[in-house]
């Protein structure tokens, strides 16, 4: 099954407009994941009656809709564009104090330096460097990274897809350009 991730502002406004039941990981309510269609629900707790692995298995389509507080400064569509389409400046996620604050790259500053992300492409490739499966990357050169990020991993261990990954690397521009916007470059 497609693993389809949403974001919002705020995930309850529409959440409250949806009829929707909440996906089950192992046994309490899974933090982001919903049903928007007939599943089986546990009549006491109101959430799904299998994990959402097992859901998954049985041909229940979850959605995760997460909360990503980032966008609570976007006004509007036309503005969420700009952001996107703004070649930020780059060369900020190098420095510990820019870096800390933006979305998905706090705390990974020191590989920000050492990788020195200049487009989408490399910030995607760096935020999967991130993850575990991955982190034997943060001293290659980037034709290594390009052709290794993306392989999925032999032992299990959590990596991030690529699809995830340039969603998450365009949010990290946003982001980025909403921090330069609010200080006036």
């Amino acid at each position: 099954m497609p693993d389809i991730d949403i974001d919002f502002a705020n995930r309850d406004q529409i959440l409250a407009k949806i009829k929707h039941v909440p996906a089950r990981l192992q046994n309490r309510k899974h933090n982001t994941g919903v049903y928007t269609h007939r599943v089986p629900v546990d009549p006491f707790k109101g959430l799904c009656t299998l994990d959402h692995k097992a859901a998954d298995d049985a041909g229940y389509f979850k959605l995760d809709m997460l909360n990503v507080s980032i966008y609570k400064d976007v006004r509007d569509e036309h503005h969420l564009q700009q952001l996107m389409d703004h070649e930020p400046i780059w060369e900020l996620l190098q420095h510990e104090d820019f870096a800390d604050q933006v979305f998905h790259v706090s705390g990974h500053s020191e590989l920000m330096r050492k990788l020195k992300p200049s487009n989408i492409s490399e910030l995607a490739a760096t935020l999967a460097i991130i993850r575990p499966s991955k982190r034997y990357l943060e001293s290659a050169n980037w034709d290594r990274i390009h052709k290794e990020v993306w392989v999925q991993p032999t032992n299990n261990q959590y990596y991030f897809k690529k699809a995830h990954a340039f969603s998450y690397a365009m949010a990290v521009v946003v982001h980025m350009n909403l921090i330069c916007e609010k200080l006036g470059y």
